[in-house]
């Protein structure tokens, strides 16, 4: 009797484990399945990218001159006017976004208590979720409308701001969160101010994770199309300024060129301004993987 019960007790092992087993795979199969359709619609991006931009950027007049005096029938120029715009503005935007979003950050987690804790952390939230246009028009209506100032560099790097401030906070603040409490306590039994505890300790464990937050947000912005269609008029010439006159990007480039496309010339640049932008868009994320990859928060 006990026997024939443990045999089928063992029937009844066998046969859920070979159920969790099918439903094991089928959940394998369905999740790779899933992965290559979202895998394939990239591939087609890229291949497209790659094959119609890639013989002019092998050409070195393509880093080195600018679109000044080239018509849109005309082969040959450069996009090195509208790389450097977009670095110039990238790099505005870093300037202005990093110490707001690193210094919020620290009053979140060291400081932050109360009602304007929970104010800004959801103003940050919020933030967050804005889409890129209205930033845009947000600061087309206040520096236009309002203040009456002309459509400029520095207006996109503002809507810019907008954008990546809520990057550089959120990843800041749980790189400080990863900084073990033993270090602050051990600091604060040796006498030193809570200010210089964080300046001294808390940033320097974290500092490889906030600067990957701070990369992985510049690349994010660097990639945006809208700001700079509604604030940032283009021109073929090489242009610093980023108060007066129009300043090239290669997203405008890129804009600029469409309206040709069914010309040989403009169509090849304005796949070859794209993959310029998705190989240093691809380069921040990179350098930001790098650095979180080998520079971890130390204990």
């Amino acid at each position: 009797m006990s026997t024939a019960v443990t045999a089928n007790e063992s029937t009844s092992i066998d046969n859920a484990s070979g159920g969790r087993k099918a439903k094991d795979q089928l959940a394998r199969v369905i999740m790779w399945l899933a992965f290559l359709v979202a895998l394939a619609p990239l591939a087609w991006i890229l291949y497209e990218v790659l094959s119609n931009g890639l013989d002019n950027l092998l050409s070195s007049t393509w880093w080195t001159n600018s679109q000044r005096g080239i018509s849109v029938r005309r082969e040959g120029g450069g996009a090195y006017h509208a790389i450097m715009g977009t670095l110039l503005q990238g790099l505005v935007t870093a300037a202005i976004s990093v110490p707001i979003g690193i210094f919020t950050a620290i009053y979140l987690v060291e400081y932050g208590r109360g009602r304007l804790a929970r104010a800004v952390s959801f103003m940050v939230d919020i933030l967050t979720g804005v889409p890129s246009i209205v930033a845009a028009l947000f600061v087309y209506a206040l520096w236009v409308t309002v203040m009456g100032f002309n459509r400029v560099g520095f207006a996109v790097s503002l809507s810019l701001v907008l954008l990546m401030i809520p990057t550089i906070v959120r990843s800041t603040e749980e790189m400080l969160k990863l900084v073990p409490n033993e270090l602050r306590e051990a600091s604060y039994a040796l006498g030193v101010p809570k200010w210089k505890t964080i300046a001294s300790v808390v940033l320097p464990t974290a500092l490889s994770g906030i600067v990957t937050g701070v990369l992985l947000g510049l690349a994010r912005v660097m990639g945006e199309t809208a700001p700079l269609l509604i604030l940032g008029p283009y021109t073929k010439n090489i242009h610093w300024d980023l108060f007066g006159g129009n300043m090239a990007t290669l997203p405008t480039m890129i804009n600029e060129e469409r309206q040709f496309l069914t010309l040989d010339a403009a169509h090849d640049r304005v796949w070859a301004a794209a993959l310029t932008l998705i190989l240093l868009v691809l380069l921040l994320n990179l350098l930001g993987r790098v650095i979180a990859r080998f520079g971890a928060v130390k204990s």
